[in-house]
């Protein structure tokens, strides 16, 4: 099994101004579920993945409602998701953001109606929020240093990257680009955008192939993955080492044709990680001293698995019979999440 251990950031948060959980008392809640982008099936997961999370809390005489606004929006139209939670009265709102800043007014909106607000998947910069996730610039600069390694610190290597501007995707460019400066010998020769799409990334990898025919290794993140092996192959690149992907058919051919990969884990189980914390905050346990970090000091981090040669079989046999888009998961349990607490 992969290792589901509790990390938590060691970085303390001096005044932590999220209203609400403490004031709400009772055996019910209502928890509005915020997502600006469904363009993949790792957001769907996530989704279902909270809403059964929520669903187990029966198991504790909790019952929990969720209200859930997932659809491709910008930031904008995010905002006005959250502005709709807040007009319900919702007990909490937890959201995988757009953007890192632009929710700051609306939280503090939240904030004052003492509803509790988190994010997850990528951190927010609001002081009426805090962050339940991973480290995602961790994430990739795991992979990077697993990438740098096995190209013994040398060689050419192409960056493909998801969305331009999202949180998440530019911490992870922060990530893998610190890892690489303490490699004079690798050279990034191109660094692009694929929008986390598999055909874009594939169509992206194919493109990257033809103009830098002496690419070694190439630093590509989720579902791109699949996409960009899909063309290496093609190419018959047997000789590129490159980052991975976590959902079943990818592992599957991970496995049978023993691509040299390996692929940090950001688990859909996420939302469901940062459902099973407010949950504990909303029938008002206090956190504990010290356990804030991250970028804007409100960050409780939690696992980063990591696969490789030495567990992809393992990974696999988790996905199996299950869909083919079906990603490698992990929560942090209501008995875990419980730790973060006083």
């Amino acid at each position: 099994m992969l290792r589901r251990s509790l990390l938590v950031g060691a970085a303390s948060l001096m005044a932590l101004a999220v209203a609400g959980g403490a004031q709400a008392q009772g055996k019910k809640f209502t928890i509005g579920l915020s997502n600006g982008w469904v363009g993949s099936e790792w957001r769907t997961q996530m989704i279902d993945e909270a809403v059964a999370a929520a669903k187990a809390w029966a198991g504790e005489g909790v019952t929990i409602e969720t209200i859930v606004q997932s659809s491709d929006v910008d930031v904008q139209g995010q905002i006005a998701q959250v502005r709709n939670f807040v007009n319900q009265g919702v007990d909490a709102i937890i959201i995988n953001p757009n953007s890192p800043t632009a929710f700051d007014p609306v939280f503090r909106q939240a904030a004052a109606k003492n509803i509790l607000v988190i994010s997850t998947d990528a951190e927010v910069s609001s002081k009426d929020a805090i962050y339940v996730g991973i480290d995602q610039k961790a994430w990739s600069a795991q992979a990077a240093e697993w990438l740098a390694k096995s190209l013994n610190g040398k060689g050419n290597v192409v960056a493909i990257n998801g969305f331009a501007g999202h949180p998440a995707n530019l911490r992870r460019i922060e990530g893998y680009q610190e890892v690489f400066k303490k490699y004079p010998d690798i050279k990034i020769l191109n660094e692009t955008n694929a929008d986390w799409d598999q055909a874009k990334g594939q169509q992206t990898m194919k493109t990257l192939l033809a103009t830098y025919p002496q690419i070694n290794g190439v630093m590509v993140q989720d579902g791109m993955a699949a996409g960009a092996w899909r063309s290496i192959n093609e190419a018959n690149r047997a000789d590129i080492t490159a980052t991975g992907e976590i959902r079943a058919d990818f592992l599957g051919q991970w496995v049978e044709k023993n691509y040299k990969s390996g692929a940090s884990v950001n688990p859909p189980g996420v939302m469901a990680s940062a459902l099973n914390v407010a949950v504990h905050k909303l029938q008002g346990k206090q956190f504990k001293d010290g356990i804030f970090g991250g970028v804007y000091g409100n960050a409780i981090y939690i696992p980063i698995p990591f696969i490789d040669a030495s567990n992809v079989k393992q990974a696999a046999e988790q996905t199996k019979g299950k869909p083919a888009y079906y990603s490698v998961t992990a929560t942090v349990t209501r008995e875990e999440a419980a730790r973060f607490f006083k």
